[in-house]
């Protein structure tokens, strides 16, 4: 059997044959994606591409949104966002704002017409494995739909101060929301990576063996390759990809301990510090998180007041809770749900980029409303600690190695 044949899951670890046809392909055991096939899918890709691009160069060509109030027109544009938080001298947040709503969607969409426009034609250019690394390495950055659902904020808020006009870029954003999912969805990496190099065979694996650790193979998390074992140390390294190759992360457990404690210990200056200042001819007022899930409630907004609250506030604190069960399970070598808690692991994956939603609306505000004389909006020191504790959480659960809930199943079942 060779190991074109197999594709050892990155979750639980499990060989099992790679089945033909399109759509996603599950595990047998933990029913992570093992990926999703989608046979002469370039071109429409491609398309997806290229749409898309056309999309993001309007979106940060022209104002997002123009404010309209007391004869003052103030307009923004994605760039002059961050500037404004630069000029309020918030680096952190505008740092965070340019790398995820910028200099990552664009940095991937150039990466995938590198990618598609030679295939087009038959040809692949240098640096192919470089590029689908990359590629994987800053997916979970991209947070063009987050940024959406924050300018829908941003707009019920602003509502009641102005006259809100929605500009060509905020259309084109709405394009994109739809437009770079339906890119990712269509695009089939594993095409490419076999055109990259032919893998060799391998042994037919034993049928006692459950697990690519237990055969003695390594997978590779980057290019999905499986290849033998034999000595395992910190200069393993894929023979396609060149990434390094380990039975289990070094230091998993560990790292994701810090990384959580740590966006623990910032998840209360998150909640308690203002995260939004406003300076008015009527004084001054400083929001927290939860006074603004208030505002938006009893201004009637309620649907948009338990959205933030659930986005803000609870997901945060529940990533928290669910790392640290996954993390004492695993230290406890527990067999309990071992499925439920891989779910469990998906799903904390999955919400944590949706946190961002408050940062983006601080931003706008902040971009939008200064009008100096009538008031002005700045970013509170509460803004930079919420911004940690996304990133910190976000980090966390890419640290943790899900296949560590699942080996203590082997031990149980030897």
């Amino acid at each position: 059997m060779s190991t074109n044949e197999l594709i050892a899951c990155h979750e639980c670890d499990l060989l099992q044959r790679a089945p033909q046809g399109a759509g996603a392909v599950r595990c047998g055991r933990c029913g992570a994606v093992l990926y999703r096939s989608s046979p002469g899918s370039s071109e429409r890709t491609l398309a997806y591409t290229l749409t898309a691009v056309s999309l993001f160069i309007l979106a940060n060509a022209f104002p997002l949104i123009r404010l309209e109030i007391n004869g003052n027109v103030i307009t923004t544009t994605l760039i002059g966002a961050v500037r404004t938080l630069l000029r309020e001298s918030v680096p952190e947040i505008a740092a965070l704002m340019f790398l995820t709503t910028i200099l990552i969607p664009a940095a991937q969409l150039a990466a995938m017409l590198y990618l598609l426009v030679p295939l087009r034609w038959g040809r692949m250019l240098p640096g192919v494995p470089q590029v689908l690394t990359f590629l994987g390495h800053v997916r979970p950055w991209a947070m063009v739909e987050v940024f959406m659902l924050g300018v829908l904020v941003s707009v019920v808020k602003l509502h009641s101060l102005a006259r809100v006009v929605p500009g060509i870029a905020l259309w084109s954003i709405c394009g994109l929301v739809i437009a770079m999912p339906a890119m990712a969805a269509s695009f089939d990496p594993r095409e490419l990576w076999r055109r990259v190099m032919t893998p060799a065979s391998a042994s037919a694996m034993n049928g006692a063996a459950v697990t690519a650790a237990d055969a003695g193979w390594l997978v590779c998390h980057t290019c999905g390759l499986i290849s033998r074992a034999g000595r395992v140390d910190a200069h393993a390294h894929c023979p396609r990809c060149g990434n390094p190759l380990h039975l289990r992360k070094h230091g998993s457990v560990a790292r994701t301990w810090a990384l959580m404690i740590a966006a623990a210990i910032m998840y209360i200056p998150a909640n308690v510090l203002p995260i939004m200042n406003t300076n008015s001819l009527f004084g001054s007022e400083r929001d927290t998180i939860l006074s603004g899930v208030v505002y938006l409630w009893t201004s009637g907004d309620w649907p948009l007041a338990v959205l933030v609250f659930f986005a803000s506030i609870t997901v945060p604190l529940m990533k928290l809770i669910a790392l640290t069960l996954l993390l004492v399970s695993v230290q406890r070598h527990s067999t309990w749900q071992p499925r439920q808690r891989a779910k469990l692991y998906r799903l904390v994956e999955f919400v944590g980029r949706w946190s961002m939603l408050d940062i983006y609306v601080v931003t706008l505000m902040a971009a939008l409303v200064q009008l100096q004389s009538l008031a002005t909006i700045t970013a509170g020191p509460g803004a930079v600690a919420f911004g940690a504790v996304v990133v910190l959480t976000m980090l966390a659960a890419m640290s943790f190695d899900p296949r560590l809930i699942w080996d203590p199943m082997r031990a149980k079942n030897g």
